[in-house]
Parts: C-alpha cells; sequence; structure tokens
C-alpha cells in the first residue's frame, strides 16, 4: 500500500511543486541525486571510481514530448561522454539511457537514430550504453531496438525487470555470450495482469531470473539493494563458478554505501547508478517506492529541516 501511494505522489504535480518549494529538498535530493549539470556528475563519477567502484550515469529525463527536447537529450549523453573520456573516467564509467527521453513514445525511428548517436560516441569514448527498461508498453520495443544496436554495438547492454511475468522468458533470450543484461525488481506500477504484485512474488522471480543469467554465458549485472537476494546472488555465482569479473553488482547512488565498500573490498565489481540532472523528481519518488525504508532519511529531513 504505501509503495502505491508513493508512486500515485509521483504523479501529482501538486506534490511534486510541494516537494520542489520544501527547505529541506536539496539534502534529500543531494542524497540520491549527482546535481543538476554535467560538471556535477562527471564530479560525482571522479570521486566514485577513485574509491574503486564502476559507474553507470542517467540523464534523468523521460517527459520528452518533443523532437527538440530528444536530441538536446542525445547532445547531453554525447557531451557527457566527450568529458568521461577526457577525464580519463572510461572504461569504468559507462551512461544508462533511457528510450522515452530521446523519443521513442512519439517517433520510434527518431529514438533510434538518438541512441545510435549516443553508442557511437560512447564507442569513441572507450565505453558502453546500457538501455534502461520502463514501463511494460516499452518493452517489446526497447528490446527491438537493443537487438538492433547490438549488430553494430555489440556490448550494448540490457535491463530486464523481475516483476514483469515474462522475464524469464526475456532472460532466456538474452543469456548469450557476451551478452550484458542488468536485473532489477522494477519500479513502476503495472497491472496484475503483467507483473507480480506482491514483495514475496517478486523475489521469487528474481531469483528465477538470477539463476537463468548465471548459468548461462552471459554478463549478468545483479541491480539490487536487498540484503537476502545480495546473499543469494553472492552463494549462486559460486555455485555457478562464476569468477568475480564474469558478473557485478549494481546498486543505487546514495542507497547502502557501506554494502558497496563492502562488495568491492571482497572483490566484487560494483557499479553505482549515479542519476543527475533538473528532472529528479520522478526518479526520487520512485525510488522511495522501491524501497519504502528510504523514506526514513527523508522523514529525518523534514524534521530537521536541514
Amino acid at each position: 500500500m504505501l509503495r502505491s501511494v508513493i508512486l500515485a505522489a509521483s504523479r501529482s504535480t501538486r506534490f511534486e511543486r510541494l516537494v520542489e518549494t520544501a527547505p529541506f529538498t536539496r539534502d534529500v535530493v543531494r542524497r540520491f541525486v549527482a546535481g543538476i549539470s554535467t560538471d556535477d556528475a562527471l564530479r560525482a563519477t571522479r570521486a566514485l571510481v577513485a574509491d574503486g567502484l564502476a559507474v553507470s550515469i542517467d540523464h534523468l529525463g523521460e517527459d520528452t514530448v518533443s523532437g527538440d527536447q530528444a536530441i538536446a537529450v542525445r547532445d547531453e549523453y554525447v557531451r557527457l561522454l566527450s568529458g568521461l573520456a577526457d577525464a580519463g573516467l572510461t572504461p569504468p564509467a559507462e551512461v544508462s539511457v533511457k528510450l522515452s527521453a530521446l523519443g521513442q513514445k512519439f517517433d520510434e525511428r527518431l529514438a533510434r537514430e538518438n541512441v545510435q548517436a549516443i553508442c557511437a560516441a560512447a564507442t569513441a569514448a572507450g565505453t558502453t550504453v546500457t538501455l534502461d527498461m520502463e514501463d511494460h508498453t516499452t518493452t517489446d520495443s526497447t528490446l527491438d531496438i537493443l537487438a538492433e544496436l547490438r549488430k553494430d554495438f555489440p556490448g550494448t547492454g540490457a535491463v530486464l525487470q523481475a516483476y514483469l511475468r515474462r522475464t524469464e522468458s526475456d532472460c532466456r533470450e538474452l543469456a548469450t555470450q557476451g551478452s550484458r543484461v542488468r536485473l532489477c525488481k522494477g519500479a513502476y506500477k503495472e497491472p496484475e495482469s503483467v507483473a507480480y504484485q506482491s514483495a514475496r512474488e517478486v523475489d521469487k522471480s528474481y531469483v528465477r531470473c538470477l539463476n537463468i543469467l548465471l548459468s548461462g554465458p552471459g554478463y549478468p549485472m545483479i541491480a539490487t539493494h536487498d540484503p537476502r537476494l545480495i546473499a543469494i546472488a553472492e552463494d549462486r555465482s559460486r555455485w555457478f563458478d562464476r569468477a568475480p569479473s564474469e558478473f557485478e553488482f549494481q546498486l543505487l547512488y546514495g542507497v547502502r554505501p557501506d554494502e558497496q565498500a563492502r562488495l568491492a573490498e571482497a572483490g566484487h565489481t560494483v557499479r553505482v547508478y549515479l542519476p543527475y540532472g533538473t528532472d529528479w523528481y520522478g526518479y526520487l519518488m520512485r525510488r522511495l517506492a522501491e524501497r519504502p525504508a528510504n523514506l526514513a532519511f527523508f522523514a529525518r529531513a523534514v524534521a530537521t529541516r536541514r
């Protein structure tokens, strides 16, 4: 129920204005978002890489409604990738891209052209791109574009969401040689017809999908903050005789930094998902919905008015 309330708030313009103007907002956002500019993203990335962590950077913004907006997002990614290369932050740093930000929902061809340009810039910078997954209505389109991109850019990563009923099948199709697949739980409100609704069912699906990916020849990217699922992943990686270089853990910027450090010290590759940009509100609300325990930090900020 709490998750549903938070997701409803993410769609409320009135609540968005309230959060944006609240005196405590800056401290809350700073924990989960690198900042609003390219320089902010580069600065945070430099600090994470210095700590021995890998990074996947997301320029926030998925409500693109015009070609000009989509091209502006493309250009920002190209600029970011150039900055990463100039700063010597690749290959540890890659980028994550939402196709909706590139025009997917109103001009799929434009989105394809834009993401191809980003992939070309990533290759020139010595790094890779991962295609973020969004609500279930875009899944087929995203996977079709992924298949096309991998013809020229085979390192392009995919994201699969364990709460979707179809994901086990998608894991089997994508668990191929060299295939980079990020497995997450999922953070969008979906109908029961396409998605598991209870946390228990989502967790069980996550483990089934994890076993499929770890048993195949691809490169699993295990994206979760759940201590139990992380422990299961560590155990299953040993069961499938996976060397630390053959998979990685992924966690969100600002969430469980001590666990990020622990996993890295244990010899695992740990990649931090680092968002930046002005469109932080929807992202923040989905993160709170995905892990309602994060509300404790939010509540402390409200109470202290810092």
